[in-house]
């Protein structure tokens, strides 16, 4: 490591070095573009960790919603008619493919093929 990295890492807020942790990560997943990256309307893979998981009803259907963050930016999951999904929890590591939609200004793929990878020290 350089001089001029670790006086940046020093000087870096916790949260500056956990997102670089994150685009650095996300970057050794073959074939996934990084959030900040990702187009309106079009189909993509991105790899990151989930922030939250939550169980919240759209229109009266069941729905799991989670936020895959990669250091770059996030994006909301959405899986429609389910209540759980096993392996879907804050902190997993996890690998989406599916077509990204712009919903109230926020990245969303819905119902995403998903690849859940292995935990830190697993």
């Amino acid at each position: 490591m350089s001089l001029r990295t670790a006086v940046q890492h020093a000087l870096a807020s916790a949260d500056e070095v956990a997102a670089d942790e994150e685009r650095h990560e996300a970057a050794t997943h073959r074939g996934c573009t990084p959030v900040a990256q990702l187009g309106d309307r079009r189909r993509a893979s991105s790899a990151g960790v989930l922030r939250s998981v939550v169980l919240r009803p759209r229109e009266g259907v069941p729905t799991v919603e989670a936020e895959l963050y990669d250091g770059s930016g996030s994006l909301d999951l959405v899986w429609l008619g389910r209540r759980s999904i096993a392996g879907i929890d804050p902190g997993r590591r996890i690998r989406v493919d599916g077509l990204v939609c712009d919903v109230d200004g926020r990245r969303t793929m819905f119902n995403p093929r998903y690849e859940l990878r292995a935990r830190a020290g697993e």
